[in-house]
């Protein structure tokens, strides 16, 4: 392509300072160093962490920054000594990173790579590239890179092991749903919580990552999915990917941790948080069954607020689990997950319920935040 090598002007999103709307500007984007890949955005949704920088309330965000984690694209050009990829692969954008070497990325516990600081909160990792620099530059200044993908943006530069080839036929805007939503709450629940046949599981929270975690529940076997989410509305998709009960808190007479242990006679054996907040976070883990009950927590507020627990609480044979990216090791896990969807083992059309022009994006923060949506995918 007559790109490779020269400084690509296109559009992105902006995010300047907290609080205030993207801008679509102009950006610089420049050429890829070592180890790098530069990628054409297709398609790219939003998610609740993308909202959560721009929230007064999240003290630790840097700007200026392009935002956006959930894209899928084409490979533009590749840097010196990239191997894995060429100039028109299909891929996905990993905010987990796999090097395949150090110890974390070697041990089959974790999906975790020392690549991220380990540290820092991972919403403010990856800030950089390897070089402690940027690819963007709008109006003469640097931009942040964010979470190591920044999919706001018509060409990003991503580090080769933030990426993922995929196969050639794959539907860029649904698969994009694979860099962070779906790949979290499914994995949650097969991999993390590792839901067994014949069990009963509790979700709390029904946007995107919740629905992805009752479908994991449902492949894993689950015999009853309590689906649970202030706003009915989410209902009726929840019961379209398996959840078997839906529940409203706000429509009971006590709360809901009591309604769920009356139904399940003492208990569900896996709960998942999917919304983040302490009063969530404490009704998935009460909605547990002692002696073996085990939460996860997925969902992470804009305060990133934590929870009070007893140790009797543990004592009594409870587990809690947190997830990130759904425990899949990224690279290798990618590939068989878009298999799985052409094969239709799950359904990602449920989970997109808006799929708008790049330029709309405040629009679709705005249906977000309002909880008008489920998924929005932006398309250049």
């Amino acid at each position: 392509m007559g790109t490779k090598g020269k400084v690509i002007k296109c559009k992105a999103a902006i995010a300047w300072e907290t609080g205030k709307p993207l801008c679509i500007e102009e950006v610089e984007v420049a050429p890829p160093k070592a180890h790098e890949v530069r990628v054409q955005i297709i398609a790219t949704a939003l998610c609740h962490t993308d909202a959560h920088l721009i929230n007064p309330k999240f003290k630790e965000a840097l700007f200026p920054v392009i935002l956006g984690h959930e894209g899928a694209g084409i490979v533009e050009s590749v840097g010196p000594g990239v191997t894995n990829f060429k100039p028109g692969d299909k891929v996905i954008p990993l905010y987990m990173p796999q090097c395949r070497k150090c110890k974390f990325c070697l041990s089959p516990l974790t999906n975790f790579c020392k690549k991220l600081s380990l540290v820092k909160n991972p919403l403010v990792d990856q800030e950089l590239m390897e070089d402690k620099t940027s690819r963007f530059t709008c109006k003469g200044k640097p931009i942040y890179h964010f979470m190591g993908t920044s999919t706001f943006t018509q060409y990003t530069v991503v580090s080769d092991i933030n990426l993922v080839k995929i196969d050639d036929d794959a539907n860029l805007e649904r698969v994009c749903l694979f860099g962070c939503g779906f790949s979290t709450g499914y994995g949650a629940a097969i991999n993390t919580a590792k839901v067994t046949p014949g069990s009963t599981c509790a979700v709390f929270g029904l946007g995107a990552v919740g629905l992805s975690a009752i479908m994991g529940c449902k492949v894993a076997g689950a015999s009853r999915i309590m689906a649970i989410d202030i706003n009915s509305e989410k209902f009726t998709k929840a019961k379209a990917v398996g959840a078997t009960d839906c529940l409203n808190p706000r429509n009971l007479d006590k709360p809901i941790q009591e309604v769920i242990i009356e139904m399940t006679n003492g208990g569900v054996d896996f709960a998942f948080d999917c919304a983040g907040g302490p009063e969530t976070m404490r009704a998935a883990l009460d909605s547990t069954i002692v002696g073996w009950g085990s939460c996860t927590f997925i969902g992470v507020d804009s305060e990133m607020r934590g929870l009070m627990v007893s140790p009797v609480e543990l004592i009594m044979g409870r587990t809690i689990n947190g997830t990130c990216f759904g425990g899949w090791k990224s690279i290798d896990s990618m590939p068989k997950l878009v298999t799985d969807y052409k094969n239709k083992k799950f359904d990602l059309d449920i989970l997109v319920t808006h799929t708008l022009p790049f330029d709309k994006i405040n629009e679709a923060f705005d249906l977000m935040n309002q909880g008008k949506s489920i998924r929005i995918v932006l398309t250049f």
